[in-house]
This record gives C-alpha cells, sequence and structure tokens, in this order.
C-alpha cells in the first residue's frame, strides 16, 4: 500500500509520451529507489523507537524477577531493624531511669549530714538499714536483668582467672551493666559516709567536706576524714 504512489508516477509519463522513453523510465527508477530508501529508513527509525519504549515498558512493569525483590527486602529490613530497636528501647530506659532514682534517692541522705549533722532526725536516718535494703534489693534486681552468659567469663577472663581491664571494659558497654554498677558505687559511698559521720559524732570530729567528698569520690573523701581526726586529735592534745 505504501508504495503504490510512487509507480503510478512512474507509469504516467510511459503512456503519454512515447519520445525520450528510456531517459524517462530511468529517471522515474531512480526517483522511486530514493523514495523506496527513505521511506524504508523512516519506518526503520519508527520500529527501533517503538522497540525501544516497548522493551523500557516492558522491563519496569513486567519485570516480574526483579520487583518483587526491591519491594520486599527493603521492607524486610526495615522490620527488623525496627524489632532490634523496639527490643533495646526498655532496657535502655530501665537503666536510665534507675540511674536517675538511684541518685535522686541518696542526696537527701547526704543533705542533711552537711547541713544538719546534729539533727535528731540526721541521726536517726542515719542509724535506720532501709536505705542500704531499698539500694541492695535495686542493685539485685539490676544485675539479674544485666546478667548475661558471658559475665563470668569476662570478669575472669585470664588464666590464672583474674580481671583483665580490657575484659571490665567490655563487660561494662553495657547501659544495664553501667546501671548496675552505679548503684553499686551509690550503696557503697553511702555506707562509707555514713561510717564517717557516725565516727565523727563520737570523737566530736568535723566531716561535712569528707561526707561531700564521699559522694562524689568516696575514697578520697575516707582519706579526708582520717587526716581531719588525726589533725584534731593532735590540736586537742595540744590544748590539754
Amino acid at each position: 500500500m505504501a508504495f503504490s504512489p510512487s509507480f503510478t508516477q512512474a507509469q504516467l509519463p510511459f503512456k503519454v509520451k512515447r519520445t525520450g522513453l528510456c531517459y524517462r523510465f530511468s529517471e522515474c527508477m531512480r526517483m522511486n529507489k530514493r523514495s523506496i530508501f527513505a521511506f524504508r529508513s523512516v519506518n526503520k527509525q519508527l520500529f527501533v523507537g517503538q522497540t525501544e519504549k516497548l522493551g523500557t515498558k516492558l522491563s519496569t512493569e513486567w519485570s516480574f524477577p526483579r520487583r518483587p525483590i526491591a519491594s520486599i527486602h527493603p521492607n524486610l529490613g526495615r522490620a527488623v531493624d525496627c524489632r532490634v530497636y523496639a527490643s533495646c528501647l526498655p532496657s535502655s530506659q530501665l537503666a536510665a531511669s534507675v540511674f536517675t532514682f538511684g541518685t535522686v534517692a541518696v542526696l537527701p541522705f547526704y543533705t542533711l549530714m552537711v547541713a544538719a549533722p546534729k539533727a535528731e532526725l540526721t541521726k536517726k536516718l542515719m542509724e535506720s538499714s532501709i536505705p542500704y535494703i531499698m539500694l541492695g534489693l535495686l542493685y539485685a534486681y539490676i544485675l539479674y536483668l544485666s546478667w548475661t552468659p558471658d559475665t563470668l567469663r569476662l570478669m575472669f577472663s585470664s588464666k590464672n582467672w583474674l580481671p583483665e581491664l580490657s575484659a571490665i571494659a567490655k563487660l561494662f558497654s553495657s547501659e544495664m551493666t553501667l546501671a548496675s554498677a552505679w548503684i553499686h558505687l551509690l550503696a557503697v559511698d553511702l555506707f562509707a559516709a555514713r561510717q564517717v559521720f557516725h565516727d565523727g559524732l563520737q570523737d566530736n570530729v568535723e566531716t561535712r567536706h569528707s561526707v561531700s567528698l564521699c559522694l562524689l569520690f568516696c575514697p578520697v573523701g575516707v582519706l579526708a576524714h582520717f587526716i581531719t581526726k588525726a589533725l584534731t586529735s593532735r590540736v586537742k592534745q595540744q590544748i590539754h
């Protein structure tokens, strides 16, 4: 159907004018060849363009083996991340809550020992064992939550069953373990501060600075108390 116009144009001069038949016939054939080649090139470009569009459409819309993989794997990855984050979030919140609660719970006792060391309320509170029982129970609970099968192996990792610094650092990489260690320190520091407080009341020695140091640097506070006690005893001997 596409070549019929070219052939009709070639036959008209052949029928109407018979002079110069060979010349007109050859000229018409050359024109027909050029038009045929041009038509073929146009059809080829259209065909290639349609084929590329069709291939792109098929690859984007009908690529069944690729699309499920691209759409499923990221969702699974995000789901796993959400599950891991959800499993770690309660432990982190609990560790932070225990850390804050333990710190706030011991502050009133230090405040009373420093601000009113000779008050009856301070003496009664510091003679009570309830704060240490509560801290001990809290520490046991956090220790239970932070305990893992590798805890003992990390604590006694050397051949001589002695702790190693690198193993202890790895052990305290967990927030729950750090929270349990913090409660441990608060209980021991408060107990040491109470001993300093009672010893100062018994020997009439100033303990405010020593108790304050026990809150932050317990061994330094105990050392400061012994130094203060020795200096106080020497001054009393010189007076008498």
